[in-house]
C-alpha cells in the first residue's frame, strides 16, 4: 500500500546515500517566483506562506534537506561559532540554496545537490543556517567550495537573506549573518542536523 503514496518530502526521503558530501534537496521555491512556497509540516504539500510583497528575488532554487532538523546540535554550533547566545535552531529542515545553469521553472522537485559551504544566518535568535550548494553534474556550476565563487553572487545570497523579512520603514533588522563559511564547516553543519533530525523524530 505504500507504494501507493507520495513520501511526505520532509520525513519520508533520506538526506542521500552519499550525505552530507552529496545531499538530496527538494526544491520549495525558484527564482522568479513572487510567492514564497515552503512545506506544510503536516501534509508534505507545497503551501503558500505570503507573497513576494517587495522586491527580493531568491538568486538560486531553494528548498531543504530532508530529514535534517534544526535543534540543539545546530545552535550549540551556531553559539560556538559565532560567540552569540543562541538558544535553540529555528525548528525547521535545513535550508538549502542550490545554484545551477539550468532554468528551473516551478518548485516541489528533488535533485541532487554537493554543498560547497554556507551563511550562519541568525534570526530572531534563532540559528537559521543556510546551506549553499550547486547541482550535481552542472557543467558551469562545478566549483568544489564557496570561496571559487565570484563574490556578487555570495552578496546576492547576504542581500537576499539580509532583507527578504524587512519591512520598508522598519529600521530593526530582523536577520543577521555572522559568517560565511566553506565546505568543511558546511558538511559539519549538515551532520550536526541529521543528528538534530535523529534525536527528534526517531524516537
Amino acid at each position: 500500500m505504500s507504494k501507493q503514496f507520495q513520501s511526505h518530502p520532509w520525513h519520508g526521503i533520506s538526506p542521500g546515500e552519499e550525505a552530507p558530501g552529496i545531499v538530496n534537496a527538494f526544491i520549495e521555491i525558484v527564482p522568479g517566483d513572487t510567492v514564497k512556497y515552503e512545506i506544510d509540516k503536516a501534509s508534505g504539500w507545497l503551501k503558500v506562506d505570503r507573497p513576494q510583497k517587495f522586491s527580493n528575488i531568491v538568486p538560486a532554487l531553494y528548498g531543504f534537506i530532508p530529514q535534517t532538523y534544526c535543534g540543539e546540535e545546530i545552535a550549540k554550533f551556531c553559539a560556538e561559532k559565532s560567540g552569540l547566545e543562541i538558544k535553540k535552531g529555528d525548528g525547521d529542515p535545513l535550508d538549502i540554496c542550490v545554484f545551477s545553469e539550468r532554468n528551473i521553472t516551478g518548485g516541489g522537485i528533488l535533485l541532487k545537490a554537493i554543498p560547497v559551504g554556507g551563511l550562519r544566518l541568525v534570526d530572531k535568535n534563532e540559528a537559521d543556517d543556510k546551506i549553499i550548494a550547486v547541482m550535481q553534474n552542472d557543467d558551469v556550476y562545478s566549483w568544489n567550495d564557496i570561496s571559487q565563487f565570484p563574490p556578487a553572487l555570495i552578496q546576492r545570497l547576504r542581500h537576499y537573506f539580509l532583507t527578504y523579512k524587512n519591512i520598508p520603514g522598519d529600521a530593526n533588522r530582523v536577520c543577521e549573518i555572522t559568517h560565511v563559511y566553506g565546505r568543511e564547516e558546511a558538511l559539519e553543519v549538515i551532520r550536526k542536523s541529521m543528528t538534530d533530525y535523529q534525536r527528534t523524530f526517531a524516537s
